[in-house]
């Protein structure tokens, strides 16, 4: 590898922590816009900036650490008590993070130039920075003690790692960042030196043992290392408590030189196995891998196809043990893709927070199942569909402050993001406590745009599924938020292609609720496969609840309705054989697939049920992008292709069949365009 590449890697590396540091560092501005009187939050602001800053310098972002230390002055003065947290100096330093977003990624344009300029000049007004202030108060704006925070005494081991000198780290810059906390006493430790001769030029050999006396907690220490912390052993203990703390801090240092590294062969923590808590993967790595471990199932599909047809008890026991291992590795693959949703939640505080200040409203945001675990494909493609539902809310919903009033509400409004799990899906919802959708005013603007008839008699659901309608929108007049008809539109576009539903309740004057029900993944899954004649289909085993019988005494017995009875409760049920047209006589004993949707239980009817499979699902290509009732296709082992279907879409499309025959025998309904 050269130099340069060597150097970009290390660039990207600290770019990748950088935007973690940025996103928690989002999350407790905002948090401290609604608890202003909190000084731990204050401190986690001020960490977060001061190992920007310094870990910036260190990797050659020097533009970006000059920037950011504007903004950790300003919010030293306000741990010192002499600077007032409020809205301004919230909003300048938010979008001071949106500069440093852009700084990480090295663009610079006479716009970002500008805006950074102007930025900091009003940072330095409101804090009282002076123009010329030299970068070098940084160390003493650092040290100054915040009021009512004593000095603490930290003892520090710090030994850094084989690689620590290859990914650009350099110690000498991080024994300048805790001196800039406080006084700093540093014992270098030289034992592991090895012989001239072994001497690698490139690899550090040297390990500190420190006091430093500071007014900080471990977090603020522990910041210093952040980007340095894989590649090192480090240990911070608090010093002996006593008026003489540095002393016996020292001494306490100078006998660990002492002691003896007993059972270790002078081997350090960071080179043993157990050291790695956590490896960052490249995500396209990881979709190769999945693919892989797709390919694998395939393959062992075949494998059990043709056990099963020689009848080998050897071939067999290869076999189930494959199966085995294969299912396993499918399981370990797919946990590594799953990811919680918190992440996603959580960057709409900012947007939240924008929003409720342009529009003059006063929202509160409250998280419900924010650990439920998504596939990350899922997660990517889902940050745009929630974006413009919460767009949607904050705008058409929410009511004003004084309407609220009026109506005997609180002023202010609540949003509420959450997400639980639903068999094989995930439902995700957007609430608010708003106005509620105006089912008039959607019926009076289908009416005007030509979606429906004047005398189509809607249903409650049929109106609240115009508003996702392309180019539907009840704004009077077109805003930065809103009044496009747009937003909704993506919204249905990218949970349907993400093989999603959308549901929406909503109440006059009490508010609205939409939710999105996902798939759990995209990439493989536990299936039950079936047959109607030669053609097979795949049925999801997680919403799957049951198989029963269906002969043709029990046909006659409904007098030919599409119902059955299970244990004294009626199911209706689905003919695939009539719904995919196959025209080949059934047979006299069929079997009902029993499954749970939103709808209720369904029945699916199929001549046979050849057992579990692990379906790896593969994409239709665009021409049958409109099949809906499809979600897919899977390869089976004989290397015939079994369609995977979607239950929650069949009993729709049935319904809507039913539906459909039944009002041509009454009056019009809906003219749906798109």
């Amino acid at each position: 590898m050269s130099t340069l590449s060597s150097a970009d890697q290390f660039k990207q590396s600290f770019r990748e922590e950088a935007r973690d540091v940025l996103v928690d560092l989002e999350a407790a501005l905002l948090e401290l816009n609604e608890n202003r009187a909190d000084l731990e939050l204050v401190g986690r602001v001020f960490r977060a900036l001061h190992t920007i800053k310094g870990s910036g310098a260190m990797f050659g972002f020097e533009a970006l650490a000059a920037f950011t230390h504007n903004l950790e002055t300003a919010f030293d003065e306000v741990r010192n008590g002499r600077l007032q947290i409020g809205s301004e100096l919230i909003d300048l330093t938010l979008s001071a993070l949106d500069q440093i977003r852009a700084m990480l990624e090295e663009r610079e344009g006479p716009e970002e130039a500008s805006a950074r300029v102007q930025i900091l000049g009003n940072v330095r007004k409101l804090a009282g920075i002076a123009e010329n202030a030299p970068q070098a108060a940084a160390g003493s704006i650092a040290r100054a003690a915040p009021s009512g925070i004593p000095i603490k005494q930290w003892s520090i081991r710090f030994a850094p790692g084989p690689d620590l000198l290859l990914n650009g780290a350099n110690p000498l810059l991080l024994f300048a960042e805790l001196r800039e906390l406080g006084g700093l006493s540093v014992k270098a430790s030289m034992e592991l030196v090895p012989p001239l001769a072994d001497l690698d030029p490139e690899r550090c050999y040297i390990s500190w043992d420190m006091v430093l006396a500071a007014p900080v907690d471990r977090d603020a220490v522990h910041d210093v290392f952040i980007f340095v912390e894989d590649s090192c052993e480090l240990v911070i203990e608090a010093a002996a408590d006593s008026e003489d703390n540095t002393q016996q801090a020292s001494d306490t240092t100078a006998r660990a030189l002492e002691e003896p590294r007993a059972g270790s062969g002078g081997r350090r923590t960071y080179d043993k196995p157990d050291n790695a808590s956590s490896l960052r993967v490249p995500a396209a790595k990881l979709d190769q891998f999945v693919d892989l471990v797709g390919e694998l199932v395939t393959v062992q599909a075949r494998l059990a196809e043709l056990a099963t047809r020689h009848d080998d008890p050897e071939v067999a026991e290869v076999s189930e043990e494959i199966e085995r291992l294969t299912s396993a590795l499918r399981e370990n693959s797919m946990n590594i893709r799953m990811t919680p949703i918190r992440a996603t939640f959580e960057k709409f505080r900012r947007l939240i927070h924008d929003l409720a200040r342009d529009l003059g409203k006063d929202v509160e945001l409250t998280m419900e199942g924010a650990d439920t675990e998504l596939d990350k494909t899922v997660i990517e493609q889902l940050g745009d569909p929630l974006m413009h539902l919460i767009r949607n809310s904050m705008d058409h919903g929410i009511e004003g402050r004084e309407l609220r009033l009026a109506r005997g509400k609180c002023a202010t409004a609540k949003l509420l993001l959450s997400a639980r799990h639903s068999g094989a899906s995930v439902l995700v919802a957007v609430s608010d406590d708003g106005g509620g959708i105006n089912t008039e005013a959607v019926r009076q603007r289908a009416l005007d745009k030509g979606l429906v008839a004047a005398d189509a008699q809607l249903s409650e659901a049929e109106t609240f599924a115009l508003i996702f309608q392309p180019g539907f929108s009840t704004a009077k007049q077109v805003t930065d938020v809103s009044g496009r008809g747009v937003g909704m539109d993506v919204v249905r576009q990218r949970v349907e292609g993400l093989r999603g539903t959308i549901d929406v309740a909503s109440k006059p004057e009490l508010g609205t609720s939409i939710t999105l029900r996902l798939p759990l993944t995209l990439a493989i899954i536990d299936g039950l496969l079936v047959a109607v004649d030669e053609a097979c289909f795949v049925l999801p085993l997680a919403c799957t609840l049951e198989c029963i019988e269906l002969s043709s005494a029990d046909i006659e017995r409904a007098n030919g309705k599409h119902v059955a009875d299970v244990r004294g409760e009626i199911v209706p049920y689905i003919r695939l054989r009539e719904h995919f047209d196959i025209r080949q006589k059934r047979p006299e004993l069929e079997q009902i697939m029993v499954v749970e949707t939103a709808e209720g239980r369904f029945g699916f009817v199929v001549d046979r049920v050849l057992g579990n499979c692990q379906t790896v699902i593969k994409s239709l290509g665009r021409v049958y992008r409109h099949v809906q009732a499809v979600s897919g296709a899977t390869i089976l082992g004989n290397g015939t292709v079994a369609l995977i279907l979607d239950p929650e879409r069949l009993v729709q499309e049935a319904l809507s069949v039913r539906s459909s025959s039944q009002s041509a025998r009454a009056s019009p309904r809906v003219v749906l365009s798109g």
